[in-house]
């Protein structure tokens, strides 16, 4: 018997595996491994702000209405941390790694940390100050400010430590990796469901700290996620490694120059539902808590579309790193048809039962009338939230966003602009406002069609310190 010396066979290099199955693999497939954990616990934290808004009902109208007051701007936090700049990050990381600078991917991590402190800074800060003026501008008055006001103050207090657990997730996004943000998120949500109630009403030594105890509680859960995270990403099992290195213009600059654009479209997106809420208030506190309730779906819908618009982004990414454009546009293509379908099926479904959503939060008939008139209206728009939606994202993973920026500043014209103007010189009421709404939807739609269209946005992506595009 002859000993044969043994030939020590290579480790399977699980990232080149997956890179390679996102650029050769079945696209629907793929888009939904990478789509349905993410999108699961987005659903479960979603859940968990319906519950919190429940929970606050029990406090009265006011409360209610406070929340109201201060949602668009708490989602505007969201929404910038994890879809805007979030996206920036998400994009240079998996452009990054497409063209095979796992460097450059590790130092991204760092780099989107040190952005997160300072926007998180931004807005504790920022509505610390400005919260009370925005919120009465809005209508808040009497127990409806007072309540917005005390839930903000507790709500902004762990804005840095929001920041980076999302800017985290995106980083882990765009490296292909879902399952781990999606845990950290699932398991937050299972344990936020018991504890809002405990802070808002107080459970055995715990004190009732009223509206304030849901904004409480929040912080609690992105402070833990924030530990689990960064000791996740700092031990290198994730694919991409946190560590400390030099900080370097050229990376910021390939985050920024998607994400800042990317960062005003929530901005507008968020300003469009904050003056829409304004307008509304004119109509006053139930009003105002009907539109609250109403439009907290068109809120719901976003991490819906969130979950697979990044796997879109992620996928599209790689592919343009890689240099295979078609691939890229093929990606794009699928995910709106999945976006539009989806959206469509929940926009008709709560079109034709209002109540569903409605009776979780109110049974006040002056609350639950226009409520459903915005719903019946406005929901049936839906898909056409989620074709510009998921194009949008599309988009930025190629390193482009200039279309999609200007989709968006058509929804805010068409939905802010006209509607102050049907409220205030025309005197319609939500009706009016709904079917405004509505058409600002279809306008955002078919500015973002044109950057599929773009030959300027389906081409190669540039790297870091190339120049930036923004067609």
């Amino acid at each position: 018997m002859v000993n044969r010396p043994m030939v020590p066979v290579a480790p399977i290099d699980r990232k080149a595996a997956a890179r390679a199955a996102i650029l050769q693999g079945a696209i629907l497939p793929i888009l939904l491994r990478l789509a349905l954990p993410t999108m699961t616990v987005l659903i479960a934290q979603t859940a968990v702000n319906i519950a919190e808004a429940y929970y606050v009902g029990f406090l009265g109208t006011g409360a209610l209405a406070g929340v109201a007051l201060v949602f668009p701007v708490f989602m505007l936090m969201t929404t910038m941390s994890n879809g805007g700049l979030g996206s920036g990050v998400a994009s240079s990381v998996s452009r990054a790694l497409g063209a095979g600078r796992q460097g450059d991917a590790d130092a991204l991590v760092l780099h989107a940390i040190v952005l997160a402190v300072v926007f998180g800074a931004v807005f504790t800060i920022g509505t610390r100050i400005g919260g009370p003026p925005l919120y009465h501008a809005l209508g808040g008055r009497g127990d409806a400010l007072d309540s917005a006001i005390r839930y903000s103050n507790y709500l902004f207090a762990g804005a840095i430590a929001v920041w980076i657990v999302n800017l985290q997730a995106s980083a882990l996004r765009g490296s292909g990796n879902v399952k781990v943000p999606a845990m950290v998120t699932l398991v937050g949500a299972l344990i936020l469901i018991p504890t809002s109630p405990a802070l808002i009403f107080g459970f055995g030594p715990i004190p009732a700290f009223g509206i304030g105890g849901a904004g409480i509680a929040f912080g609690l859960y992105y402070g833990g996620a924030l530990i689990v995270l960064s000791r996740y990403m700092a031990s290198g099992r994730a694919g991409l490694k946190l560590r400390l290195v030099p900080l370097e213009g050229r990376l910021f600059a390939d985050i920024l120059k998607v994400g800042f654009p990317a960062a005003l479209s929530t901005v507008q997106l968020n300003l469009t539902v904050i003056l829409v809420t304004g307008a509304v208030g004119v109509f006053g506190v139930k009003a105002l808590a009907g539109y609250g309730i109403a439009s907290r779906l068109d809120y719901v819908m976003i991490p819906i579309l969130f979950g697979l618009s990044s796997a879109v982004l992620t996928m599209v990414g790689i592919a343009m790193g890689a240099g295979n454009v078609a691939r890229a546009k093929r990606v794009a293509w699928v995910g709106s048809a999945v976006g539009v379908g989806l959206m469509e099926v929940i926009g008709i479904l709560v079109a034709l039962i209002p109540a569903g959503w409605i009776h979780l939060f109110s049974h006040d008939p002056d609350v639950f009338g226009p409520a459903q008139t915005y719903l019946q209206i406005v929901a049936p728009a839906y898909g056409l939230l989620g074709l510009g939606f998921v194009i949008t994202f599309a988009a930025q993973g190629a390193g482009h966003v200039l279309w999609p920026f200007l989709g968006g500043t058509l929804r805010m014209l068409v939905a802010a602009g006209l509607g102050w103007l049907a409220v205030w010189y025309f005197g319609v009421g939500m009706m009016g406002i709904a079917i405004i709404v509505a058409a600002s939807q279809a306008a955002y739609a078919g500015i973002s069609l044109i950057a599929m269209a773009s030959p300027t946005v389906w081409r190669a992506a540039v790297g870091p310190g190339g120049d930036a595009e923004l067609s």
